[in-house]
């Protein structure tokens, strides 16, 4: 019954009364009819109940001033153009720069950045943090003081130098006494080429090029920074007990000589650094730290023999047990005060690719090179402990 759809909730119960009133004497067809009627009239009965709770949610929100109003909003399409940084983070950039690296060609990297770029192309995003790590997680390195100065860099050191005075109001000074004497040298750090080289199959070029930049840069970075961290150690070691500057250039480097290991024996090296050494750390072979720790565990010693001080390995430095007399086998001292290391082209590794030297072998030759200048600066910032 199409009138049933237009019926409210009073008309709805007042038809039902009447059905039940008429269903008594009904025949066996009217019945079916009556059957029909009632189930419409349960929908629509139930359509309104809904409609009515509906409506009862919309007057508590409007009560409760929680209605949320949604307004419609235009929306504009912005073309934004990716940066350089995001760039060097993509999967086709990484592409690129092996081909790069393959070719020596880096006009496919160029149109992809959308920014100008002078000089080399940006490295990838996940070779940036390759290099990063990689100097980080050589600790010596990470120590030393890094400057990105363009050719060679000249550092001052004082040789010697009068302290200062305390001048009571009123008396007299005595320039001639009083007057500081100040005698400086310089020291000249000029970079040259730490070189790594690997041969690589066609198989590892064929790869992805994020499993081949892995592979390329972590090996050859790793071992350039291991020598840079060796060429570190071959500096301080090189160097006299007294600052000169004729007729060759020296930065002291004070020395103790101990020829057996004791629980004082870094006590005894730090004594010998300057107010500036601030942040002493040590160095040595990982065989001399078990030789220090053989000389604790031997006397039942709580005492610490490294004296609270971090203590970095670096195997280019002799072991206790092998050292002659006069051979350094352990250093004390602040690295960020004693030494300098110049970067002019930044930190970056560049490579150069070779695939004809070795082409019968299916083997080819990628370079590494990393352009570096490491001196001593800092006069009594590092002691060298000797046999």
């Amino acid at each position: 019954m199409s009138e049933i759809k237009e019926m409210n909730i009073e008309e709805i119960e007042a038809r039902a009364l009447e059905i039940q009133a008429e269903a008594t004497e009904a025949t066996e067809e009217r019945l079916s009819e009556i059957e029909a009627e009632v189930a419409q009239l349960e929908e629509r009965k139930a359509e309104l109940k809904k409609a009515a709770a509906e409506a009862q949610e919309v007057r508590t929100a409007v009560a409760e001033q929680t209605v949320v109003v949604e307004e419609r909003k235009e929306v504009i399409k912005e073309d934004r153009k990716m940066t350089n940084k995001e760039i060097c983070q993509s999967a086709e950039y990484r592409a690129a720069f092996k081909n790069y690296i393959l070719t020596g060609k880096d006009e496919e990297c160029r149109a992809l950045l959308t920014e100008n770029v002078s000089g080399d192309v940006p490295v990838p995003e996940m070779v940036y943090d390759i290099v990063k790590n990689a100097w980080e997680k050589e600790g010596i390195v990470a120590l030393v003081k890094k400057t990105y100065i363009k050719g060679n860099l000249k550092v001052a050191f004082e040789i010697s130098a009068d302290g200062a005075f305390v001048h009571t109001e009123g008396a007299a000074v005595n320039t001639s006494t009083q007057a500081e004497n100040l005698v400086l040298g310089t020291v000249n750090i000029v970079a040259a080429n730490i070189k790594k080289f690997i041969y690589i199959s066609d198989e590892v070029i064929e790869g992805t090029p994020e499993a081949f930049l892995q592979y390329v840069y972590d090996e050859i970075t790793y071992q350039i920074a291991k020598k840079l961290a060796d060429l570190i150690i071959q500096k301080i070691a090189a160097c006299g007990t007294v600052s000169t500057n004729t007729p060759s250039v020296n930065v002291a480097v004070p020395k103790i000589t101990e020829a057996s290991i004791a629980l004082n024996t870094i006590a005894n090296a730090l004594a010998q650094l300057s107010d500036q050494a601030s942040n002493p750390v040590i160095l040595m072979n990982k065989a001399t730290f078990a030789s220090f720790k053989a000389v604790q565990a031997a006397g039942s010693y709580g005492y610490d023999p490294f004296e609270g001080l971090k203590v970095y390995f670096n195997n280019s430095i002799t072991a206790f047990s092998a050292a002659t007399t006069g051979v350094a086998y352990c250093y004390v001292g602040d690295l960020g005060e004693a030494v300098i290391a110049n970067f002019p082209d930044g930190e970056g590794i560049k490579l150069k690719y070779d695939d004809l030297s070795l082409a019968e072998q299916d083997l080819v030759k990628i370079v590494g090179r990393q352009y570096v200048g490491v001196e001593v600066v800092g006069p009594q910032a590092i002691c060298k402990i000797v046999k």
